[in-house]
């Protein structure tokens, strides 16, 4: 089974700020990500939006619109260039319906989604601006696997759901502490214990979340 699905999938290339999917409508492909970051945005009708997932190496895309009929609400696209697997979604849902260990595979990844949504809604609403900040930048960095990475403050603003001057001034203390480094979008983390303890609870839940998607016993998939 996992021979034939690589053989209908093709490695590509997925440019900054390409868009996925969007609000409502169902996905042309399905993308396994291979590198790079996912960020899944609801945005209301004013415009401005939130993050509410964030898929790196370790998810598949579409994997909510496997689940039923129902349309998404949020956008997904590229926060930092990458590659995925793609595949067109009609031949995966056809697989997810009829393929029991896959299904497993990708419910698994689902649970560890919403479960993840979850945290980040009472992060938003209950945690200081500062302790978000550093949980999501040690988040960025965990999928990107380095210390070094670029985004605007108005992108960072978007992506924890705070006006771009408080950001401003919670990336200037982090860097105060020597925590990071900070210029012209262009993060680098100093002080990755550091940035830890000045981040909030929610950041070794999310990485646990997505650590045992590898640590746990999977289901094997039959060749």
């Amino acid at each position: 089974m996992r021979n034939s699905l690589l053989e209908r999938m093709e490695e590509v290339t997925l440019p900054t700020s390409t868009t996925l999917c969007r609000p409502r409508e169902v996905p042309k492909y399905a993308h396994f990500m291979t590198s790079g970051i996912t960020s899944v945005v609801t945005f209301m009708a004013n415009g401005k939006g939130v993050e509410v997932g964030l898929i790196g190496r370790e998810g598949l895309v579409e994997a909510f619109h496997l689940l039923g009929p129902s349309p998404s609400p949020s956008t997904a696209f590229l926060q930092s260039q990458g590659t995925a697997l793609r595949m067109p979604f009609a031949d995966l849902k056809a697989e997810f319906q009829s393929n029991e260990p896959l299904r497993a595979l990708i419910l698994r990844f689902v649970q560890s989604q919403g479960m993840m949504a979850n945290q980040l809604a009472a992060c938003n609403r209950l945690h200081e601006i500062e302790a978000r900040l550093a949980r999501w930048l040690l988040m960025v960095s965990d999928r990107v696997e380095g210390k070094r990475f670029y985004v605007t403050q108005e992108f960072l603003a978007e992506m924890i759901g705070a006006q771009r001057s408080t950001v401003t001034i919670a990336a200037g203390s982090l860097q105060r502490n020597g925590y990071i480094e900070y210029r012209r979008g262009h993060v680098h983390i100093l002080d990755r214990e550091g940035l830890e303890r000045a981040a909030c609870e929610c950041y070794p839940v999310v990485r646990e979340l997505v650590s045992d998607l590898y640590t746990v016993q999977p289901v094997q998939l039959s060749a």
